[in-house]
């Protein structure tokens, strides 16, 4: 029996219904998907090497950590760098995906608008200028590491500077979405000289002290720092998470979101700002890890849309795993192959690269 109303017969209202609860079924299906995989992950990645534990008993020391040296080795050692990744992939490619929505740039990220590289002429900065008075021609290993918090906020400060050049520029000449971008790329550009000057000039170990934290690596950090990331994110996350519909509008264009009610100009500023906070405090404490915030969207993009709803979540979530599996290849696989250690910031760089370069043919290949 159908019955006549309003918004159309009962029937059509429960294939509407159905179609919508398949439509999101999927996506919510493949986003749990991805939390499981990251909780076993992180098991599986606690077990890697020679460490002589069982599942079982990575599971018990998880649950009772009792400071014996198997706790400590999963607590203080495993546990640290697999939190680091989660949190920070999560950050660097949620930042990724309210940028690129905001922006309608594919290619719009932390790493590609500068961020990253002005966070590192700051640190390399510090490293030479702050470190109980030394400067050019410093030939002491310890003074490079002697005021890690000096590098720490200098790191910060520059990348929260490039950020206000950006704003500064959106203000004052009401530039496009796409000059953004450009503008973007120019002061990654401009802080790249910068810090290659400061490289040149730099002696031996001061050289090796800046390009030691340009590589990132997750051994840097500590629980009180992974605290701090996460007290920061968590407020942003949940803003973005708030203006999910806002973002989708911005999505479907500017006059589209206008014409929605959306205030176009200050949800774009704020989240850039809120985009740019959340890097600069994961930069400042682990380095320049490139292309997370790039490669983790678009992989998400071409399962779930483009749905921020969805892509938000599953952004952070594939963020993680992927900067997880980059410490796995990096710790494990390099010391197998290459006999030392690599750096995220590498793995990263060598994944994200040839992502950044297909994104340019396949946009190329659409007009």
């Amino acid at each position: 029996m159908m019955i006549e109303g309003a918004g159309g017969t009962t029937d059509d209202r429960s294939v509407v219904k159905e179609g919508y609860l398949k439509y999101t079924r999927r996506k919510t299906l493949f986003i749990l998907g991805c939390l499981v995989t990251l909780v076993l992950l992180s098991i599986y990645t606690i077990g890697l090497g020679d460490t002589g534990l069982s599942y079982g008993e990575i599971i018990h020391y998880l649950l009772f950590p009792d400071g014996t040296w198997p706790s400590t080795l999963v607590w203080q050692v495993r546990m640290k760098a697999i939190l680091a990744a989660v949190l920070s992939g999560a950050a660097l490619a949620v930042a990724g995906a309210v940028m690129q929505s905001i922006l309608r740039n594919p290619l719009a990220s932390p790493f590609t608008l500068g961020l990253s590289n002005a966070a590192a002429f700051g640190a390399s900065f510090a490293i030479l200028f702050m470190n109980g008075g030394y400067i050019f021609g410093s030939t002491s290993a310890v003074a490079m590491v002697s005021s890690p918090m000096a590098v720490t906020v200098m790191a910060f400060l520059f990348a929260m500077l490039a950020t206000g050049i950006m704003l500064l520029l959106i203000k004052a000449t009401e530039c496009t979405p796409e000059t953004i971008v450009l503008a973007g790329t120019a002061l990654s550009s401009i802080f790249s000289a910068a810090l290659a000057f400061l490289q040149y000039v730099a002696e031996d170990t001061a050289l090796s002290a800046i390009v030691y934290w340009q590589f990132g690596s997750l051994s840097k950090v500590s629980y009180d720092e992974l605290t701090l990331i996460f007290l920061v994110m968590l407020p942003i996350v949940a803003y973005f998470l708030y203006k999910r519909w806002d973002l989708n509008a911005m999505e479907a264009g500017e006059d589209v979101a206008r014409g929605l009610g959306v205030n176009v100009r200050r949800t774009r500023i704020v989240s850039l700002v809120l985009c740019a906070v959340l890097t600069a405090v994961v930069v400042s404490f682990l380095g320049v890890i490139g292309f997370i915030g790039l490669v983790g969207p678009h992989m998400v993009k071409r399962i779930v849309g483009n749905d921020s709803r969805f892509v938000l979540p599953g952004s952070m979530l594939v963020g993680a795993l992927v900067l997880l599996l980059s410490y796995i290849v990096g710790t494990f696989g390099g010391s197998a192959v290459f006999h030392t250690v690599l750096p995220v910031g590498i793995v990263t760089s060598a994944i994200g690269g040839p992502l950044f370069i297909w994104i340019l043919v396949r946009g190329y290949r659409k007009r």
